[in-house]
C-alpha cells in the first residue's frame, strides 16, 4: 500500500503478528473506501481479513482504532508532496511538480484517496484535529511561499490558498470520481492520466507564468 502507518494498543510482535495487522489494514482501506467509516462494520473488515472478529479485535480494539491508524498513515503520506515544495527553487516547476505529485498519487492511491474523501464529506470526525492542526500549519507555511514568489514577480498573482485548493481538486478528482471518468472516457487502463498531466501542467503553467 505504501503507507506507513501508526497502530495505537497492541503492538506486533512476531512475523505472523505484523502479517495480520497488514493483512487487516488492507482488508480496512478496502471495506473503508467503498462504504465510509460509518457504512463500514468489524464483521466486513473481518471477513475480507479471512481472519475471525475475535481475532481482529486482538491487534485494534475497535473500528475506530482501525480507521485512524488508516487515516495517521494516509495523512502522512498526503502532506509529503506538499512538504517537497521548495522555498529555493523555480517557483513555476515547483508547484507544478507538486501538481505531478498529486496527479501520481491519484492514480497509485485511489483507494486511500476515497477514504480521505469520505471522511471529510462525513465532516471529518476522526481527523479534525489534525487537519486544524498538522495540515493547516502546512498549508500556511506554503502559503506563504507563494506569497513570496508573488510578491517577487517570480509567478503571477494569485490567492495561495485557493490554488492549493484547485491542486487538491484537480487531481484528487481522478481517484474520488474514478467511475465517473471512466463511464465518460472508457480510457485504455490509466491511458487518461498522461492526458490529465499534459492538460494540468498547460493550465497551472500558463496561470501561473508572470
Amino acid at each position: 500500500m505504501g503507507i506507513e502507518m501508526h497502530m495505537p494498543g497492541r503492538q506486533p510482535r512476531t512475523r505472523i503478528q505484523r502479517k495480520n495487522t497488514e493483512t487487516i489494514l488492507e482488508a480496512a482501506l478496502e471495506v473503508f473506501s467503498q462504504h465510509g467509516f460509518r457504512g463500514a462494520t468489524l464483521d466486513q473488515i473481518a471477513r475480507a481479513a479471512g481472519l475471525s472478529k475475535p481475532n481482529l479485535l486482538y491487534y485494534f480494539p475497535s473500528k475506530v482504532a482501525i480507521h485512524r491508524a488508516l487515516i495517521d498513515g494516509l495523512m502522512q503520506t498526503w502532506l509529503d508532496p506538499l512538504r517537497e515544495m521548495r522555498a529555493d527553487g523555480e517557483p513555476v516547476e515547483e508547484i507544478l511538480a507538486y501538481v505531478l505529485r498529486k496527479l501520481e498519487m491519484a492514480r497509485e492511491y485511489p483507494r486511500e484517496s476515497r477514504l480521505f474523501a469520505n471522511e471529510i464529506v462525513q465532516g471529518a470526525p476522526n481527523i479534525l484535529d489534525k487537519i486544524e492542526g498538522e495540515l493547516r500549519s502546512l498549508v500556511e507555511t506554503k502559503a506563504a511561499v507563494i506569497e513570496d514568489w508573488i510578491a517577487q514577480g517570480r509567478i503571477a498573482p494569485t490567492n495561495p490558498y485557493h490554488l492549493i485548493f484547485s491542486i487538491w481538486a484537480t487531481t484528487q478528482h481522478y481517484a474520488d470520481f474514478d467511475a465517473q471518468i471512466r463511464g465518460i472516457l472508457h480510457p485504455d487502463g490509466d491511458s487518461h492520466f498522461e492526458d490529465a498531466r499534459v492538460f494540468l501542467e498547460t493550465l497551472y503553467r500558463r496561470m501561473l507564468t508572470p
